[in-house]
């Protein structure tokens, strides 16, 4: 019988491959992509609560100026806090945290996506490698670029502000004698979140092969809150169970 052909020569003429599936760092890509994806689903579910209770001028007009308005004003700005947080931990630089520079680094380097390219081939026949590799390389180039943007690119200064308030106001609470900055605008933030989501989509298909729109969890999120704000009212409102018909001023004429 003749002897196997290396691995090598199998899945591409004159290619090498240098670092298996198994490799650690592999591994902990995967950890990483699979943690970003879970923070990233509570952010989705944050936001959807918070985007209504923003936004909704029809429940704005019902809460009104009642007392109840200041508890919703309370639970709304909550809201946009732990969005904000999830959000904000997938740019962590601890070393056991999720961390965008070294996932953008990992992606850079040519035997991760053989690695990947090859497993995902084995399911198919080691024909396809080249496709797939060929793919799984746009997918890469099209994150890398994502997070670029934010590290180094026109986003840079969008993702100090959002660090600072962090550090600053969300996760601690400093105390200093300088003016404090500027907080990031809400366009910055819609932007924030819409780059995060289409990130973390493709990281989710190129590194662990799960198909995923965050469109699809977002849509049943935004129905439950839909219901959720839909009986929220101030007690000015008829249908609130504290309603009262108001009565007639004093000193007013009758009709």
């Amino acid at each position: 019988m003749a002897a196997s052909k290396p691995k090598a020569e199998l899945i591409s003429a004159g290619g090498t491959l240098t670092m298996e599936i198994d490799d650690p760092t592999i591994i902990k890509l995967r950890a990483m992509v699979t943690a970003a994806f879970e923070e990233l689903d509570w952010a989705v579910r944050f936001y959807e609560v918070w985007k209504i209770a923003a936004h909704d001028k029809d429940l704005h007009a019902r809460m009104g100026t009642s007392y109840s308005t200041h508890a919703f004003m309370i639970a709304r700005a909550a809201l946009q806090r732990e969005m904000l947080l999830a959000l904000m931990r997938l740019w962590d630089k601890s070393a056991k945290a999720i961390q965008m520079h070294w996932i953008e680094s990992t992606l850079r380097r040519s035997a991760v996506i053989d690695a990947l390219a090859l497993d995902r081939s084995k399911r198919f026949g080691l024909d396809v490698f080249d496709a797939m590799r060929a793919d799984l390389r746009l997918k890469a180039d099209e994150a890398i670029a994502l997070i670029q943007a934010y590290r180094a690119g026109p986003n840079k200064l969008a993702l100090e502000k959002l660090i600072k308030l962090r550090h600053h106001r969300l996760a601690h609470r400093q105390v200093t004698s300088a003016a404090p900055e500027a907080p990031p605008d809400e366009r910055e933030i819609e932007e924030f979140y819409r780059v995060n989501t289409r990130l973390i989509e493709i990281l989710s298909s190129l590194v662990n092969a799960v198909g995923y729109t965050v469109e699809d969890g977002a849509g049943v999120y935004r129905h439950y809150a839909n219901f959720f704000w839909a009986g929220a009212r101030g007690e000015q409102t008829e249908g609130h169970p504290n309603y009262r018909k108001p009565t007639r001023p004093r000193n007013t004429p009758s009709e």
